[in-house]
């Protein structure tokens, strides 16, 4: 397996995505090429990406990494962690979250943050693995629907 930071939006990253996002969620469509590009360009994101040697090199995972600074610090946090089900159990997750943590890391944070539904025991049990401890605190959402406010 090999891990990659993404640099360019390609053909063959939007047929990836195509088949990625829906094993993430159900609910969201895929990404634009402009919505890929707007991540792959932005200084507050950078976009990782794992292939699999035993399947022609296919991008099998990937991993967004959000940087920003707020008053107490650069903050970091990791989103959309996605294994595709055909490469998951060959340590593929694990791989993308050190390469965001070591990026983060040399970026300057102190802190990584990610949440997990708790649905998704295997995600659960790697990032415990890799030193993520749970926080007591709440996590709120407030939809910005269409037409509100």
């Amino acid at each position: 397996m090999k891990i990659e930071r993404v640099n360019a939006v390609t053909d063959e990253l939007m047929a990836a995505f195509e088949q990625l996002i829906p094993q993430l969620s159900s609910s969201n469509p895929p990404p634009t090429r402009a919505e890929l590009a707007e991540i792959v360009n932005s200084p507050a994101t950078v976009l990782f990406i794992a292939r699999d040697e035993d399947r022609g090199n296919a991008i099998v995972g990937a991993l967004t990494l959000a940087l920003f600074r707020i008053p107490t610090g650069l903050r970091a946090w990791i989103e959309d962690v996605i294994v595709d089900v055909g490469s998951r159990g060959k340590g593929i997750g694990e791989a993308l979250c050190r390469a965001a943590l070591q990026h983060a890391r040399d970026a300057g944070a102190t802190t990584v943050d990610l949440t997990s539904r708790p649905s998704r025991e295997a995600a659960n049990r790697l990032y415990q693995r890799l030193g993520f401890e749970r926080r007591d605190t709440n996590v709120y959402r407030y939809k910005l629907g269409r037409g509100s406010g």
